[in-house]
């Protein structure tokens, strides 16, 4: 796993390690943003004291992290999954394990059933593990495995073999979802998520993509395009959720589960997609790179900066494309946002 300059900034390196005082969510169900958002600023250029100023203004709506306990004894790792109590138990699960074996390895064993449930916790265990992945910080890798398999979320209907579909364009598919009636019940993105995917069809339909080497960075297109147009908050996550899945995958050698690692995280991408209800606003103004850089440091939501890390880390990896600034114009959102 190649790290950026995490040794290097001590503002970052302290906000890491102070993340472990903090439990994973708040508020009754959302995720914690500090070391993602913390990781993104960094990647963006914000100085230390705009870091500081951040962190210590987002830490105060947090919770402190709940007391150590024990992985039983005898069970198999993944035998407490989708327990949001179990938290704690698969901190220390992942702090050991992390001890043990390098992270790729662990990373290896697990990511293939981590995925089935990835869109949990409107995928913040995938996006927060891909960001620990990149600080090469061991306790924040623990941290964010444990809450991705404490929110780890399975969506009902069997995968299809990911060479079993007719389509390789996943656009086309998801124009012919069932739906259930809009807008989705749930108070949460999981839970608007989880009834879709509980649609009676809705498996059968998304088993008709022919997922290739190709489908995640059509799945990542497609979420900043529908970003671009809509601004909306659950397509948000899908765009973020993607880049995180392209950080992550490497780390399965084995072309075929690559493969099959693509193919749930499109089950659970088209299940957003449709519990989005999201519709074209109009597009933002495209703003310069320079601009909307700035203004994702500046800004005090927790989404900003991980959005604007996102496009620009996709853009890096995939180019603009034919379609245009695909990236740019999703990240200009966030100018437009800040008013």
């Amino acid at each position: 796993m190649k790290a950026p300059s995490v040794a290097h900034n001590a503002t970052l390196l302290h906000w890491l390690d102070a993340g472990a005082g903090y439990d994973a969510e708040y508020s009754d169900g959302l995720s914690s943003h500090l070391p993602m958002a913390a990781m993104a600023l960094h990647r963006l250029g914000a100085p230390p004291q705009r870091l500081n100023v951040w962190a210590e203004a987002y830490a105060t709506r947090l919770q402190p992290a709940p007391s150590p306990q024990d992985w039983p004894s005898g069970d198999a790792w993944a035998a407490h999954l989708g327990r949001r109590g179990a938290w704690p138990m698969y901190r220390s699960l992942f702090t050991q394990w992390l001890q043990q074996e390098g992270a790729g390895d662990v990373l290896e064993a697990v990511l293939p059933r981590l995925i089935e449930g990835c869109a949990g916790a409107a995928f913040h265990g995938l996006i927060r593990t891909a960001y620990a992945m990149q600080s090469a910080h061991r306790q924040e890798l623990a941290d964010a495995l444990a809450h991705w398999a404490a929110t780890w979320l399975a969506l009902d209907a069997p995968m299809a073999a990911p060479s079993d579909g007719c389509e390789s364009d996943p656009a086309a598919v998801l124009r012919r979802l069932p739906l259930p009636p809009l807008p989705v019940a749930g108070r949460l993105i999981a839970e608007r998520v989880a009834v879709v995917a509980a649609w009676p069809g809705f498996g059968d339909a998304v088993a008709q993509l022919r997922v290739d080497d190709k489908t995640l960075e059509r799945l990542a297109r497609g979420a900043a395009e529908l970003y671009a147009a809509s601004g909306n908050f659950t397509v948000l996550h899908m765009l973020t959720s993607a880049h995180a899945l392209r950080v992550v995958l490497p780390v399965l050698d084995e072309p075929q589960a690559r493969l099959a690692a693509v193919a749930a995280y499109w089950r659970a991408f088209a299940a957003a997609w449709a519990a989005s209800s999201a519709r074209s606003q109009g597009a933002a103004p495209l703003q310069p790179w320079a601009r909307i850089v700035a203004t994702a440091i500046a800004a005090d939501d927790d989404h900003s900066a991980k959005l604007v890390d996102s496009c620009r880390e996709q853009q890096k990896a995939y180019g603009a494309g034919q379609g245009g600034d695909v990236w740019r114009r999703a990240a200009s959102r966030v100018v437009q946002a800040a008013g």
